[in-house]
């Protein structure tokens, strides 16, 4: 199976380095800039006049070349993700397409890809998460470095489901994780609450039949992985009690995100619960400028879009009355004013239809 691949010295001293690389970028050098900028006296409204300030300062153009190297270096480089497990092709294709319960699995032959999602490889992922058959088990593998801060990659996904069950209010007998990649984020929940029937949409074949073969390992029985549109689900209406979706918004353009909202209205029962996680800059324009840059240097063009846009108007839009836009603490300490390294800008995306 795939995850017998032989350990490989040289593979895991790159990726070590390349993630204490980050974690110096994170600790160090965003604070530096930061200091830097303060430094400066000046007062911009708006993360463009930020990005004009600092446009010839050397500490800001490091930090930017180093994200985007170093996110190169991680999938393509010499000993990069994409690079290494490559190799490994044979042996991991096999074990994705070992069989598993039909139960688990459901994939579409005549599926097509929205244009959006295929125009641009996300995160400098090479081909994107879809297009190589490998692509989610190289999509696991790197998502343990996305957000270096977290000690336990999946602790972030755990605090969701808990945000979403406790404020369920009501007993829950089916969730939707919308943008399920290779399962992460459903798997606290079908895992944790083997009553409840789980349901895990997502675009990439790939990433789905990774997320089976897990589930298969741990012989789950209440849930099935989906392949579908968020925005289109095929997914009956009214019955669904928590419909969430972790780092998805971000990832389409704002007509795509507001049918996940009219989506997400349709398949909630009547008192449900949408609760999606993803990225959100209020009210500072230094963190602007740095999440801005991010979306370009990191192959993500619509993080802006989704920044900029009324999320509230449009779920009121989509049905909704009762919208909340709370921080997330992806880590103890994350949210504290005196915590100066760089993190994501997370944020719960909360909203309940009329019961």
């Amino acid at each position: 199976m795939f995850d017998d691949i032989p350990r490989n010295r040289s593979f895991d001293a790159y990726q070590a380095f390349v993630l204490d690389c980050k974690l110096y970028w994170t600790r160090h050098i965003f604070p530096e800039l930061r200091k830097r900028y303060a430094a400066t006296g000046a007062a911009p409204q708006t993360g463009a006049e930020v990005k004009a300030l600092m446009q010839d300062d050397t500490t800001a153009q490091f930090f930017g070349w180093y994200e985007r190297h170093l996110q190169r270096m991680k999938y393509s480089g010499q000993r990069g993700l994409a690079v290494h497990y490559a190799q490994y092709r044979e042996a991991i294709a096999a074990g994705l397409n070992a069989a598993v319960p039909e139960r688990l699995l459901d994939l579409d032959p005549d599926f097509e890809q929205p244009e959006y999602y295929t125009n641009i490889d996300i995160h400098q992922h090479p081909g994107g998460v879809w297009s190589d058959e490998i692509a989610g088990y190289v999509y696991e593998r790197g998502a343990q470095s996305t957000a270096p801060m977290l000690k336990t990659h999946a602790s972030l996904w755990d605090r969701v489901r808990m945000q979403a069950m406790q404020r369920a209010g009501t007993e829950v007998k089916r969730v939707v994780d919308l943008g399920c990649g290779f399962g992460a984020s459903t798997l606290p929940f079908y895992a944790d609450n083997p009553d409840i029937d789980v349901v895990g949409v997502e675009l990439s074949a790939p990433c789905l039949r990774l997320a089976a073969q897990r589930a298969a390992e741990v012989q789950a029985q209440n849930v099935l992985f989906k392949q579908a549109d968020a925005m289109d689900t095929g997914l009956e209406s009214g019955t669904s009690d928590i419909v969430t979706s972790t780092m998805m918004l971000h990832e389409m353009p704002p007509s795509h995100i507001k049918g996940v909202f009219k989506e997400s209205h349709r398949l909630l029962k009547p008192g449900g619960l949408s609760i999606h996680l993803d990225f959100l800059v209020r009210d500072d324009p230094f963190k602007e400028y740095i999440h801005y840059g991010h979306s370009a240097r990191n192959n993500e063009p619509f993080m802006v879009p989704l920044n900029r846009m009324d999320v509230v108007q449009a779920h009121k839009d989509a049905g909704f009355d009762d919208v909340e836009i709370v921080p997330f603490e992806e880590f103890d300490g994350a949210l504290d004013p005196a915590m100066t390294s760089w993190r994501f800008p997370w944020t719960l995306i909360i909203a309940r239809k009329a019961a």
